[in-house]
C-alpha cells in the first residue's frame, strides 16, 4: 500500500480508478471484442428534482477518532470523523472500537453490557460488531437511522474520501486505513445477493472529452469557509481488492465523448442497507432508545458504564472537538430510474442511479464545502449541476448487446 499523489478524486468519488477507489489509473490498450450492454438514458432536467439533501461531512485531519477516554464512573470509546468514507470504512473501523470496548468491559458478570450513541452507519455496525462479540447492546439516538446523515451519502465504496491530511496523520494511519478498508469491503460483500439489493455492484462511466457538447449550465462556484486553509487530502492504493477499470473503445462507448473507462463498483442502496442492518440488531436482542444527550456528562447518566460514541459531526459539539472540520456536500436527487442501473462522472459531477432515487453531485475539486456546516440546499447550484451533464443523453447511443 502507497499513498497515490497523482489519483483523481474524481476517481475515488466514482469507484473509476485503476484499481480500486483512490487509485492511480494504469494505462491500457482498449478492449477488443468487448460487447456492451444496452443502457437507458437518465431523463437529466431539474423538473425531475424530489428532493436535494446537504450533508456535514465529519473531517478530522489526523484521521478518524478511535481513543477511550474516561467521563466521570462510564468509559467511553470513539468511533467518528470518517470524512465522506463513513459507509466504506464502517464494519473494519467499527470492529476496532468494538473490541476496545469488550477489552473494557471485562468478562466478569456474564455479557458485557454497552451503549452506542448514535443511529447512523457508525452507530448501526458497532452495534453489530459488538453483538457478534457477544455484548448485550442498546442504541440511544435523537433520531433514528433513515434521519441522521449517513441516509444523504451518495452510496459508492470510496474508503478514503476526505478520510484525513496527509500532512497530518501519523506514520501508523495507512496500515489504520487499510485495515479497515479491507475488512468493510469483506463484511459488505456479505450482503451480495440478498432481499432488497442492500450491496450491489454496478457500472461505472468515467467520461472525458465531449468538448463539442453544448453547455446548458456553468459549473456552480467552489465554496469554502474564509480563512481555511488548502487541504492535501490523503489517498491511499490498494492492490488486488477490486475490479480494474478498463478503457472503451469509442465503438462500444454509449456516450458521444472522446474517451470513456469503465468499471464495475461497489454501491449501497442505503436506505435499504440501513433498514437492513437496523433490523438485524434488532432481531438479535438489541434495542434502540430515543434520546439526546447535550454534554458528556450526559452519558453518565446511562445504566450502561460502556459508551461507543459514533455521533459524527453531533461530537464536535458534545465532545467539543476542534479538530472536526464540517465539509459542506449537496445531492440532487432525481426520480428513480429502475432501468437506468449505472453511474458515470463527466464534467466534475458524478451520477449514480439508486432504487431511492439518480444522485446527481458536484465533485470536481475537493476544498468545496470545507468549512462549511450550513445545510440548507441550493437550488441554483442542483439546477447548474444537472446542466453540465444533461447534454450527454439526449445523444445518447442505443448498442446492440452483441
Amino acid at each position: 500500500m502507497s499513498v497515490v499523489s497523482i489519483a483523481s478524486r474524481r476517481a475515488v468519488l466514482t469507484g473509476l480508478a485503476g484499481t480500486v477507489a483512490g487509485c492511480a489509473v494504469t494505462p491500457a490498450a482498449p478492449v477488443t471484442g468487448f460487447a456492451p450492454r444496452r443502457i437507458a438514458p437518465i431523463l437529466m432536467a431539474p423538473e425531475r428534482i424530489i428532493r436535494i439533501t446537504v450533508c456535514t461531512r465529519p473531517f478530522r485531519p489526523t484521521g478518524p477518532r478511535l481513543d477511550a477516554e474516561t467521563v466521570g464512573d462510564t468509559k467511553v470509546v470513539h468511533n467518528y470523523g470518517h470524512g465522506g468514507s463513513g459507509w466504506s470504512l464502517s464494519w473494519g473501523s467499527s470492529a476496532i472500537v468494538a473490541r476496545k470496548a469488550m477489552a473494557l468491559a471485562g468478562l466478569a458478570g456474564g455479557p458485557p453490557v454497552i451503549a452506542v450513541i448514535g443511529s447512523g452507519a457508525l452507530g448501526l455496525t458497532s452495534a453489530l460488531q459488538l453483538q457478534r462479540m457477544g455484548a448485550r447492546v442498546t442504541i440511544y439516538a435523537r433520531e433514528r437511522a433513515a434521519f441522521t446523515r449517513s441516509m444523504r451519502a451518495t452510496g459508492s465504496w470510496t474508503p478514503d474520501s476526505r478520510i484525513a491530511d496527509a500532512d497530518h496523520v501519523g506514520p501508523d494511519f495507512p496500515a489504520l486505513w487499510e485495515q479497515m478498508a479491507r475488512e468493510t469491503y469483506a463484511t459488505h460483500q456479505t450482503y451480495l445477493g440478498t432481499e432488497g439489493d442492500p450491496v450491489v455492484f454496478s457500472d461505472r462511466y468515467m467520461l472525458s472529452g465531449g468538448a463539442d457538447l453544448s453547455r446548458t449550465a456553468e459549473p456552480p462556484p467552489i465554496r469554502t469557509a474564509p480563512g481555511v486553509k488548502p487541504i492535501r487530502f490523503a489517498e491511499y492504493r490498494l492492490d488486488g481488492l477490486a475490479p480494474r477499470s478498463i478503457p472503451l473503445p469509442a465503438s462500444a462507448s454509449p456516450f458521444p465523448v472522446g474517451e470513456t473507462r469503465m468499471v464495475s463498483a461497489m454501491q449501497f442502496n442505503v436506505a435499504e442497507l440501513a433498514h437492513r442492518l437496523e433490523a438485524e440488531f434488532l432481531a438479535h436482542g438489541g434495542r434502540i432508545e430515543t434520546r439526546t444527550f447535550n454534554t458528556p456528562a450526559d452519558l453518565t447518566t446511562l445504566s450502561e458504564k460502556i459508551v461507543v460514541n459514533c455521533t459524527g459531526y453531533g461530537a464536535r459539539a458534545l465532545f467539543e472537538d476542534k479538530e472536526l472540520i464540517p465539509v459542506r456536500g449537496q445531492i440532487a436527487w432525481l426520480a428513480p430510474q429502475p432501468e437506468a442501473n449505472y453511474g458515470l462522472h463527466f464534467r466534475g459531477v458524478t451520477v449514480l442511479s439508486r432504487p431511492d432515487g439518480i444522485v446527481v453531485q458536484a465533485t470536481r475539486n475537493d476544498m468545496n464545502g470545507v468549512g462549511i456546516d450550513d445545510e440548507t440546499p441550493d437550488r441554483a447550484e442542483a439546477n447548474a449541476t444537472i446542466g453540465l451533464v444533461a447534454p450527454l443523453f439526449p445523444s445518447i447511443r442505443r448498442l446492440p448487446t452483441g
